[in-house]
């Protein structure tokens, strides 16, 4: 399917010009009480409420479902400006970009198609001074709306709730606690976000394709470079002058909380230095 036959799979919940709803009827078929649109994915095999409003909700999952499934063959393999393009294009103000702040290559490049758009940071409360320090440059460099994210409790509260360094004694359940729940909560708003996931970072991830429909979280999900290697991305950064932790270059190539995240020797694995010695390669965000 051609990028131009996608836009009326867009549910009316989204505003596509950045600025007033679509109505509902300008884009949704005629639908029958009893059925939705049919559709090859998960959604397809949910029975179909009885209640009007959650009638409408899931015949508009389905139908973005079906928009990530059909954008996802025809954006493979194309160039990430192309995608970016595709998904601001799609989305307008209901699409952000999440970033770890390891390097601002996402967010260079999405800003440029789309300046003023949302950055998603999780302050965990364990990062290192060298990550919030890009967060806060990344800020004042790049024309982007960085929306700060916090977790429910502090760590002093974590801490005196289930004990202390829960990081070590179960690390799941901390990136659970003060990532996965705080993320979900933070796009809540959006109806896609933008990662800079890439297929070779970790075998978890040598799927992903450059769109997605993210079912736990109901959303497209976009991953503009995930066919990208490392030094692909190390060429993006030197041509354009892309902000990059200083971490990065003090043996730190792949950066999350400084409690879980340990230096790693040159020519290692990239994300050996993630959980080290547990086992642990994902904090769930992705998974």
């Amino acid at each position: 399917m051609a990028l131009s036959q996608l836009r009326p799979l867009v549910p009316a919940t989204l505003c596509g010009n950045r600025s007033r709803p679509v109505s509902r009827d300008t884009i949704k078929p005629a639908i029958s009480p009893t059925t939705v649109p049919p559709t090859t994915g998960p959604a397809a095999t949910r029975a179909v409420p009885a209640d009007p409003a959650q009638r409408a909700h899931l015949e508009d999952v389905i139908r973005m479902e079906r928009l990530a499934m059909e954008a996802a063959e025809a954006l493979a393999g194309a160039p990430a400006e192309d995608v970016v393009r595709w998904a601001t294009d799609t989305f307008g103000d209901r699409i952000c970009i999440t970033s770890s702040m390891t390097d601002a290559v996402i967010i260079n490049l999405v800003s440029r198609v789309c300046p003023g758009i949302d950055v998603v940071f999780l302050d965990t409360g364990y990062h290192f001074a060298e990550t919030i320090g890009t967060r806060d440059a990344v800020s004042t460099v790049y024309p982007v709306n960085l929306l700060n994210v916090t977790p429910a409790q502090t760590v002093a509260e974590q801490d005196e709730q289930m004990g202390p360094r829960l990081y070590s004694r179960n690390p799941d359940l901390c990136c659970y606690l003060r990532k996965v729940v705080p993320l979900e909560q933070a796009l809540e708003p959006y109806d896609a976000w933008i990662t800079g996931v890439r297929k070779e970072e970790t075998d978890a991830r040598s799927d992903t394709r450059a769109v997605q429909w993210d079912a736990r979280r109901e959303m497209v999900k976009v991953n503009p470079i995930v066919d990208w290697t490392q030094d692909q991305v190390d060429a993006y950064i030197a041509e354009n002058g892309v902000l990059v932790n200083p971490l990065v270059y003090d043996g730190y190539p792949s950066i999350g909380c400084a409690t879980c995240t340990a230096r790693v020797e040159p020519g290692a694995d990239a994300r050996s230095g993630r959980w080290a010695g547990t086992g642990k390669t994902e904090c769930g965000i992705h998974t």
